[in-house]
């Protein structure tokens, strides 16, 4: 199969969320090759605490890629303990010129319950204008649903979830299959 054949891995809906003085990142669970789900519950959210200090991610992307992507955030994290826009800015910067972590296909959004960032291979850290961020297939529909949902009285995680049951309801490459982490400041 050439590589202009290849149909290409979809699916992937990441959501943070911050108010109340919480975040919330909400990824659902479906990986999709074509049009046929490969599998509905991957876990696209994870806590690490490098350097005793939580930090919540989460991948859309390429898994493989997030994982290194996300084992090279944790190194950062762990030469400069509870600076995230620190470590988020370096990681950016060693994606863009690295040779080998130039072709890692996966975005990040990373949260240490203060700082809620978009981390992309272009060298992006960007911090969302309305405490609503989202990537992946999905995270159009997800961040436009949970942008209307900030003015609501619901809390990080109800408008997580809710934003993400729309996306899925929208989105075919996103399930409710839902991995939730909430961390404070």
């Amino acid at each position: 199969m050439a590589d202009n054949d290849f149909p290409g891995w979809h699916g992937t809906t990441i959501i943070g969320v911050r108010k109340g003085g919480k975040v919330v990142i909400a990824g659902d669970g479906q990986v999709s090759l074509g049009q046929t789900v490969i599998k509905g519950t991957a876990r696209k959210v994870r806590r690490i605490s490098p350097g005793g200090y939580d930090v919540v991610a989460g991948f859309a992307g390429s898994t493989a890629d997030a994982f290194t992507l996300l084992e090279r955030l944790e190194a950062k994290l762990e030469s400069t303990p509870g600076q995230l826009q620190r470590a988020s800015v370096e990681l950016a910067k060693d994606w863009r010129t690295d040779k080998y972590l130039q072709k890692l296909e996966a975005m990040l959004i990373v949260s240490d319950g203060r700082e809620l960032y978009v981390i992309t291979g272009a060298g992006d850290v960007l911090e969302p204008e309305h405490d609503v961020t989202a990537i992946g297939s999905g995270g159009n529909y997800a961040l436009a649903a949970g942008r209307a949902l900030m003015g609501t009285d619901k809390d990080a995680e109800e408008i997580a979830r809710e934003a993400m049951a729309i996306a899925a309801d929208i989105c075919v490459y996103t399930n409710g299959n839902l991995t939730v982490e909430t961390i404070s400041a």
